[in-house]
């Protein structure tokens, strides 16, 4: 009696493992990523298991398969619920309990550069440097079929001008592809991309993972201080108006102590403080140009008016000798 299993029991047996992992997956961890590995290799997902040993554990499957899974448990976790409307494409679940950020940015570092494959969508803009492409001359009409501006210089085709050859999200087209591969060049770097996250039945985009706690701090800094001015400017007490409100009161009483001869114990404090300072010194007054010029302006001026009294003087001494000698 051969005790070979057959090929549908071989399957079933798979099955029954695949279950048992996945069900025990689902009890032991809370948290779980939703991965797409669209163009990722099995070398990829082998380092990024190696990299998240004892962390995290990366599962593959099925989609039909997982989705029966996570519909049988729902009546044990009604929270799986969520997760069942993400088993779609090529996709997998990363299961962990511990922090999301830093095994996120694990899942996503390995990549590997890739030729461009005509039909898909392009996941980056590609552009062709300007220059040498090493091609000989009798390629020139590939270029000029892809309005491509090029000349001849070392017995080699040059690219005159940096050509924006695929856009993000468009269709990759076979002569674009036919170029990159004549130019040897691989665009596109893929690896594993995180979808969603799954964190204890609540569901959110994978953004979320970059707000940091200085992010959420300076977010709730500014809700305080749009509700405070809010409060102020209806006249509306509150726990965050009380300060503003007594500093307002102190500036009043201030302002009527000062004009009158009413004191207090805080103001005069205030007094004693702003006196017992010390004062900044006045800056030194720098004997410019300018100082210069008007000392010396002022010299020659007070130099001519004694001058002119001077000869004023003179003038009077020799008109009086005239006269007196006219008449003797």
């Amino acid at each position: 009696m051969s005790l070979e299993l057959t090929a549908g029991q071989k399957r079933k047996v798979r099955k029954g493992k695949y279950k048992t992992k996945f069900e025990k997956l689902i009890a032991e961890y809370k948290n779980v990523m939703v991965i797409g590995i669209d163009n990722v290799g099995s070398n990829q997902l082998q380092k990024i298991r190696t990299a998240l040993r004892t962390k995290a554990v990366v599962i593959m499957g099925k989609n039909t398969l997982m989705r029966k899974l996570l519909r049988d448990n729902i009546a044990n976790n009604p929270k799986l619920e969520k997760l069942v409307d993400f088993v779609v494409g090529n996709m997998g679940f990363v299961f962990t309990n511990g922090d999301l950020a830093p095994i996120r940015n694990v899942v996503t570092e390995f990549k590997v550069p890739a030729g461009a494959k005509s039909g898909t969508l392009a996941p980056s803009d590609v552009f062709v440097p300007a220059g040498p492409t090493g091609l000989d001359p009798g390629q020139t009409a590939f270029f000029q079929a892809l309005n491509i501006g090029t000349k001849i210089a070392k017995g080699s085709i040059e690219i005159i001008n940096e050509v924006h050859l695929i856009k993000k999200g468009e269709k990759v087209t076979s002569s674009a592809v036919a170029l990159l591969n004549k130019l040897d060049i691989k665009p596109f770097f893929y690896g594993v991309n995180v979808l969603s996250i799954y964190e204890d039945g609540s569901v959110y985009p994978v953004e979320v993972l970059d707000i940091t706690p200085d992010d959420i701090l300076q977010k709730f800094l500014t809700g305080v201080s749009k509700l405070t001015a809010l409060s102020l400017s209806i006249g509306w007490p509150s726990q965050l108006t009380i300060a503003h409100y007594f500093a307002n009161a102190f500036r009043k009483m201030a302002s009527i102590s000062l004009a009158t001869t009413y004191s207090f114990k805080q103001l005069d404090e205030l007094g004693k403080k702003a006196a017992s300072a010390p004062k900044q010194a006045a800056p030194a007054k720098k004997d410019g140009g300018d100082d210069k010029k008007k000392k010396a302006e002022d010299d020659k001026k007070k130099k001519d008016e004694e001058k002119k009294k001077d000869e004023d003087a003179a003038a009077d001494d020799e008109g009086d000798v005239g006269v007196g000698g006219l008449f003797d």
